[in-house]
């Protein structure tokens, strides 16, 4: 948290490759919770194909439309 705006929207401090508002309304803000033992805690190194960085996918968790767009959890 960067600054407390008013009682009810606070000011987050984000990267800045985070590309949104940082002002957002208190009820958006969860306490942080530990990592469960199974999740990794480093992202995996990515694998150089043609010059490019790519990851391999294990597992499609989830998938639904956000604007027309399919979003993946994996």
């Amino acid at each position: 948290m960067k600054a407390i705006i008013s009682s009810n929207a606070i000011e987050l401090e984000l990267p800045s490759m985070i590309k949104i508002h940082p002002v957002v309304n208190v009820s958006r803000v969860q306490r942080y919770k530990l990592q469960v033992e199974e999740q990794r805690k480093e992202m995996p190194q990515p694998v150089v194909i043609e010059g490019e960085e790519e990851w391999e996918v294990e597992k499609i968790m989830n998938k639904r439309k956000i604007q027309g767009k399919d979003k993946y959890l994996v």
